[in-house]
């Protein structure tokens, strides 16, 4: 062999040398990347059920929903024709009022005029706690 395959082959030895290092480097990279790779995989599968569960309570959860809103409609309905008699009777009750208050205001000069007659002697103690109530009541206002 000749000095210039000598030389030859011991840059090449050289370079084999230092891409040894570098081999190395790749080799530990890739072993990285493999057990990654089936973590990531664990992880897509996870990801997976997670979505199809997700689903699942999504329709749960609609379901849910349509059945509240029935309820709350069928509630509904049974409830429309109260509020519509609550509204007359509160109609009416404020028309009665109204007439009442009238009445009440049209009579007090009427009751002011009127002689009272003498009291009749009262038999229980009960008649003559309403009586004193009445009296009361007038004395204040008439409420």
């Amino acid at each position: 062999m000749s000095i210039l395959e000598w030389s030859l082959q011991l840059v090449l030895l050289g370079l084999l040398g230092a891409a040894i290092p570098f081999a190395l480097r790749l080799e530990r990279a890739l072993r990285e990347i493999r057990r990654d790779r089936g973590a990531l995989e664990g992880s897509a599968q996870g990801l997976g059920e997670a979505a199809r569960m997700a689903e699942a309570a999504m329709v749960r959860l609609r379901a849910s929903a349509e059945l509240a809103g029935r309820q709350v409609a069928e509630r509904t309905a049974v409830a429309e024709p109260l509020r519509d008699d609550l509204r007359y009777l509160i109609e009416r009750a404020e028309t009665l009022a109204d007439r009442l208050e009238g009445l009440v205001r049209a009579g007090r000069p009427m009751a002011a005029e009127v002689p009272r007659a003498p009291e009749p002697a009262l038999q229980s103690q009960a008649e003559r706690d309403l009586v004193r109530a009445l009296a009361l009541g007038a004395a204040r206002g008439g409420g």
